[in-house]
């Protein structure tokens, strides 16, 4: 017996997340039956549809996307715009891993493996994330230190950070900073700066843990390995 968010999560359905909220509005099936409880089970003689589609468990695909700008990271998107799933050539139900705003880049997992996304996303696991941004203004060592320490945004206080100045423009009033947290909330990186008052210009993931772009260019991805993937379920 399988919990039934698990079961489509596995399936590559959606986060499993994503498949509470698709059962408990009525998107969800089982034999023929619509079912809003979360505690359901499910064994492998059962039919399971979303949306009247079957679901049927598929092979785990993982792939590393060099993600370009202004492309929307989701499956799909309401206002018919290009979406990352559109780059990579799959017949898989993938979907990525947590998100990166519409203007920008860098490294974004995507998978049908909803065990895994779990894992990533979920906040306990405090997974590194590094962002390089360029910023409009002249940032400060002061700043630096508060950025690492914690600052509070929307009344919480951010998790430690590691910030590090890579380049002062003093002649165009611009900095480079590489920024490694371990939160994923919206526009968590603009808003650390927006703080003290700098507005992120350009912003590129260039490492999600242990994996980078290397070897990609822009709009580039490859598969993950069986090594990858196995690093990518033991991180704690």
């Amino acid at each position: 017996m399988e919990r039934l968010q698990k079961y489509l999560s596995s399936c590559g359905v959606a986060s499993r997340r994503k498949s509470e909220e698709l059962i408990s509005t009525g998107h969800v099936k089982v034999n023929g039956v619509v079912v809003k409880e979360l505690g359901t089970k499910i064994n492998d003689n059962d039919i399971i549809t979303v949306d009247d589609i079957d679901i049927k468990r598929e092979e785990k695909v993982y792939y590393l996307l060099y993600k370009p700008e202004k492309i929307i990271c989701s499956v799909k998107d309401e206002k018919g715009r290009q979406t990352v799933i559109d780059l990579i050539d799959t017949n898989e139900k993938i979907f990525p891993v947590g998100r990166l705003d519409y203007d920008t880049s860098g490294v974004l997992l995507l998978t049908n493996d909803g065990e895994l996304s779990n894992k990533l996303t979920h906040p306990s696991h405090n997974i590194n994330k590094t962002y390089y941004a360029k910023l409009d203004g002249i940032i400060n060592s002061k700043d630096i230190n508060e950025l690492e320490k914690g600052i509070v945004l929307d009344g919480v206080k951010t998790k430690r950070a590691y910030a590090k100045i890579k380049k002062i423009d003093k002649k165009n009033n611009k900095s480079y900073v590489e920024l490694t947290i371990t939160e994923g909330r919206n526009h968590q990186v603009k808003n650390m700066f927006a703080y003290f008052g700098y507005k992120v210009l350009k912003l590129k993931r260039t490492n999600y843990e242990f994996l980078d772009l290397s070897g990609l260019s822009i709009g580039e991805y490859r598969r993950l390995s069986a090594k990858e993937v196995k690093k990518l379920y033991s991180l704690k």
